[in-house]
Parts: C-alpha cells; structure tokens; sequence
C-alpha cells in the first residue's frame, strides 16, 4: 500500500512524501526546504530515492539541490522548465517507475500557473502542484489563462474517486470565494465549516477528491447556470463559453482583497 505523508514547509506549502508501507524507501515532491525533509527521513529511518518537481517556482524546488546532494537520488521535472540539478526531463505521456516503492506514474502537462508545468498521476493519486487547488486554480504566471483551463479540463477528466494532493493550504480562503460565486450552494457551505473544523486542530485540507471539486471547486464548474451567472455579474457582459466564464472567473479572483495565490 502507498503512503502519503504531508510535511510543512515556508508559509502554507506541502511536500508530499511517497512511500510504500512496506519498506523505508520514499520519494519526494515538490521540496521547497530540504530541511523539513531531512528531518522526517531522519526521524522515520527513510531511505529517500527520487525527487518529482511539478514546476520552476521556488517554493517547490528550493530544496532540490541539498537533497540531491546528500542522498544521491536522481531528480525528474517539467522538461520545458528550468530546475536546478534536473536529470530526467518529463513531458506529457511520460512515465516513471519507482520500483522501490511499488509506484507507477504517468506525466501530464498542465501549464497555465506556469508553462510547463506537469503533474504526476498514478494509483488513484494526482499530484498537481499549484494547478489544480482544494477549492480553487493557480494564478497565472507565465502561462495563459486558455493553458490553465483546459489543464483543469484534462484533471476534470480523471476518474471521480482521485485523491488531489496539491501544494498549498489554501482551501479556506478558496472556498470563501467560492461562496461568493454560489452563495446558495450547499455544498460550498458544508465545506467551509469542515475546513474550519480541521484548521481549527491544525490539520490539512488537501487531499480532497475529485469528486468534492467537481461540486464546490467554481474553477470546474464554468458550465454551472449559477457560476456562469456570477461570472456575467462580474464582467458586465454575456460570456459565450466556459472558457470565457473560466477567464472571467481567473480575474474576478485576482482582484479580490483575499490572499493571492504563490
């Protein structure tokens, strides 16, 4: 059986570590602090033996570089993306076997927070980066907003029962504008209060399910009657498809005085 465990790092991050119970060997995604790392390895007797970057940006690389150093463990990556110490460069279709934990994982491009972005899915998981959040999307660098939607199409288009492990606590705050654009959703709401529950204790949000996005996730909704009346509201004018209505929604949430996305 995979295990996930999730390690606090920066701000709001999570590096997610991959295991198979059954032995001490583990891989890591997305490490923005090598030291958060080195102290669970070290605590649990874990033998690290690879390293899955989603994207460029420091809050999920910063750590590489001492990781690889010090365990000698290779690093796989957006191929179109510049990350220190890259070795195996990953494009859409790609697949990586770690055949110390028992784990297959197949490559997809999902650019719009950044170009080259990818994400990694395999066993019911989807490590998504900062593409797809519990409750929300990426904010756009320098992707485009066209990239980010039909990235969230192809993630929409996974089985109903994958586990998003994406790599900020942001669900609260997400939610909050969700609510917002759905006022009336029950769901939404229902969500809010279980999120304040679990930040209440100090536990994490995420993984949610794909199914849970599907029903409380505005950004994979833009086919929804009443999202696509709010994104009208917002814009002023009729929008002739989802991705207008996902274009709309993108910039509606960046000009709201909540936290932006990293």
């Amino acid at each position: 059986m995979l295990k996930i465990t999730a390690l606090q790092a920066l701000n709001d991050n999570y590096i997610w570590l991959l295991r198979n119970d059954s032995t001490p060997y583990v891989a890591i995604i997305d490490p923005g602090e090598a030291r958060p790392v080195q102290k669970a390895v070290a605590a649990s007797n874990l033998k690290p033996v690879a390293i899955l970057i989603t994207h460029r940006h420091y809050d999920h690389v910063d750590g590489a570089v001492e990781l690889v150093t010090n365990y000698n463990i290779p690093i796989y990556g957006p191929a179109n993306e510049p990350v220190p110490t890259l070795n195996h460069p990953m494009r859409e279709g790609d697949n990586i076997h770690l055949e110390a934990i028992t784990a297959d994982l197949r490559v997809l491009d999902i650019p719009g927070h950044t170009a080259g972005h990818i994400g990694y899915y395999g066993h019911g998981l989807l490590f998504c980066g900062d593409t797809l959040f519990t409750a929300g999307c990426g904010k756009i660098f320098d992707g485009t907003a066209q990239q980010l939607f039909h990235s969230l199409e192809k993630i929409a288009a996974l089985p109903e029962e994958t586990l998003i492990y994406c790599a900020h606590e942001y669900t609260e705050e997400n939610l909050l504008f969700a609510r917002m654009v759905e006022p009336e959703n029950c769901a939404i709401v229902q969500r809010l209060e279980k999120t304040r529950r679990l930040r209440s204790r100090g536990a994490a949000t995420v993984p949610s399910t794909l199914t849970e996005e599907k029903q409380t996730n505005p950004f994979l909704r833009c086919n929804i009657k009443e999202v696509i009346h709010s994104a009208e509201q917002f814009t002023g004018h009729a929008l002739g498809s989802s991705e207008e209505v996902f274009v709309a929604l993108r910039h509606w949430r960046d000009c709201t005085n909540q936290p932006i996305y990293d």
